[in-house]
């Protein structure tokens, strides 16, 4: 990775935003920076996830019930894909096995499904981690259920190992209105993704960073944020810092002189 910390645009920082929803655990990393450095910390998502229409899904011609495997990789995916079933008046056989990227995503089924009667695999944490899953049940015929925007890890996986396999977009991931932000400064701006990046300049076309220093968690946020001519002080993970609070303590430690 490239300098962690932009030396030339070291300074002093008093304010913060956060482009994500604010955390409901009172114990949040970012309150507790914002408390032990006297900053103030403010948090909006820009990008919200909106759900297709029924009439938009049978566009895809997507056969639901054809399919003896779903492969989640969110908890937004199940429930837009409970929804779309809903909508559809389509009732998932107690057969289905159900293929879950974390266990967070797989317990989040039981918000829909009797969890111990149906068949679930999980993965530890990552597209890879259910890969090496995937490799092992190569006779059914998968659903991918997924964002107008998603990572083509999985997708390239099935369809490079000749597996069977259908995608479904089930809902979009779109810019945030922003407009009230416009002339509001922060010292720094933290993004998790390149939607995040999108959004940004969707909202606001002419975009100035001047003395904005930019935070990025990812390689493919930093790539994003590049090509859309930022310049970033602020990157994440980092080998003494693997979360995005940490690196920005880092840098606020540094240049707030603490």
């Amino acid at each position: 990775m490239s300098n962690s910390i932009n030396e030339e645009r070291l300074k002093e920082v008093k304010s913060l935003l956060v482009s994500q929803p604010k955390p409901s655990d009172p114990k949040s990393p970012y309150y507790t920076l914002a408390r032990k450095y006297g900053i103030k910390v403010d948090f909006r998502p820009f990008i919200q996830v909106d759900p297709i229409s029924a009439k938009e899904f049978r566009k895809q011609k997507v056969d639901i019930l054809k399919h003896t495997a779903i492969i989640f990789t969110s908890r937004n995916a199940v429930d837009h894909f409970f929804a779309i079933c809903n909508d559809l008046k389509i009732d998932i056989p107690a057969d289905m096995k159900y293929f879950c990227i974390s266990e967070q995503t797989a317990n989040y089924l039981q918000k829909y499904i009797v969890v111990r009667k149906r068949k679930i695999f999980t993965g530890s944490r990552t597209a890879q981690d259910l890969i090496e899953i995937l490799k092992k049940h190569k006779n059914e015929k998968y659903l991918f259920p997924c964002s107008n925007i998603r990572k083509d890890d999985i997708p390239k996986f099935l369809a490079d190992s000749g597996y069977q396999f259908s995608e479904a977009v089930i809902y979009e991931t779109v810019a945030s209105d922003l407009s009230d932000l416009d002339d509001v400064y922060y010292d720094i701006i933290a993004f998790y993704s390149p939607s995040g990046i999108n959004s940004l300049f969707v909202n606001f076309a002419d975009y100035k960073q001047n003395d904005t220093r930019m935070a990025v968690f990812g390689p493919t946020t930093a790539k994003a944020a590049r090509e859309a001519g930022l310049i970033l002080d602020i990157e994440a993970p980092q080998p003494n810092a693997p979360s995005m609070t940490g690196a920005l303590e880092l840098y606020i430690k540094k240049a707030n002189k603490l």
